[in-house]
């Protein structure tokens, strides 16, 4: 099973509320960039990459939770994070029952966070190639 199989059973396994914003922000993020790839990790955790790490989700009790790899270097205009506001490198987004996703604002963060993957690693020294 591949991960993005694994994140549609995930997905089908939750039973209530969470199920429906869990799918929406996973849609959402995929929208983002037609590059972002889809991982499984953390024991059970769908990761999105693009460049680097964009974001872990997870469904917790009460609350769907996105964090952001390097969310406390990207603008948040929008001021979509409301968790981990503390922490030096991640930034999360709680989704609560009854939750209005903001499509646009979000798919704008997922950019913003693969412009930083991607300023991260054209900083890194090239190595030369040599027959």
């Amino acid at each position: 099973m591949n991960a993005s199989e694994r994140i549609d059973e995930l997905i089908a396994g939750i039973t209530d509320w969470r199920r429906d914003t869990f799918a929406q922000v996973r849609k959402i993020i995929l929208e983002a960039d037609r590059e972002i790839v889809e991982e499984w990790k953390y024991m059970g955790s769908p990761v999105w990459y693009r460049d680097g790490m964009i974001a872990v989700a997870n469904a917790h009790k009460g609350k769907v939770k996105l964090t952001f790899a390097n969310g406390a270097q990207l603008p948040d205009p929008h001021k979509l994070f409301n968790a981990g506001l503390e922490g030096n490198a991640r930034r999360a987004i709680d989704f609560l029952e009854g939750d209005k996703i903001d499509a646009q604002a979000l798919k704008k963060l997922v950019r913003a966070a693969i412009e930083y993957n991607q300023s991260k690693t054209k900083k890194k020294p090239q190595k030369s190639a040599q027959a």
